[in-house]
């Protein structure tokens, strides 16, 4: 397996809706679960939540990182400035960043979510995401970088591990800053 992996512009939208398929990745979620408030994404349909990531593509700084085997798209990774993904940083989430943070500080970033190919679960692409995210993250003025992932899904090929595994981040080097839910630590790697 050689992965290509390339922000998500424009010109590469058919491929994530490719790799989302017609149901929109997680349930119809199309990446917006941390960009919109609970209501605003009750209120939206899963094609109002389409237009939302889309949107997001069209702007100068894209939301993640999308894997291509072969030329077809294999994952994603959403990674931006966490001001990018507001319901991350709300007083009741585990992933709300260290009270001495500011969320709207453009040098603190998030890994929000995965999504990989159901078939392809299980081959390391996530891995390759990471690193690429880190890296991308770091080239856009990232100093930090923070992850909320999960230590254990019922199953280890499951889509609830939307938010990745303890032990990928773990072996990117990320360390635990706290943990505010058994299981669901607050991850932290020192960019700059």
């Amino acid at each position: 397996m050689t992965l290509v992996i390339r922000p998500l512009t424009t010109d590469l939208w058919p491929s994530l809706e490719t790799l989302f398929g017609p149901q929109g990745a997680c349930y119809g979620c199309w990446c917006t679960y941390f960009r919109l408030a609970p209501k605003q994404r009750e209120a939206l349909s899963a094609d109002g939540k389409k237009q939302v990531l889309k949107h997001a593509a069209e702007a100068s700084l894209p939301p993640g990182l999308i894997a291509f085997d072969d030329g077809s798209p294999v994952g994603w990774v959403q990674v931006t400035p966490r001001a990018h993904v507001p319901r991350w940083n709300t007083d009741r989430t585990v992933s709300r960043p260290l009270d001495s943070d500011d969320p709207s500080d453009p040098g603190l970033w998030a890994i929000s979510c995965f999504f990989i190919q159901s078939k392809r679960r299980g081959q390391g692409i996530s891995h390759a995401l990471l690193e690429a995210a880190v890296t991308h993250a770091g080239n856009n003025g990232a100093r930090i970088i923070e992850a909320c992932p999960m230590l254990k899904a019922k199953q280890s090929k499951s889509t609830s591990l939307f938010v990745g595994s303890v032990s990928i981040f773990e072996k990117a080097g990320f360390e635990t800053v706290i943990e505010r839910k058994p299981g669901r630590p607050l991850m932290r790697k020192v960019l700059a």
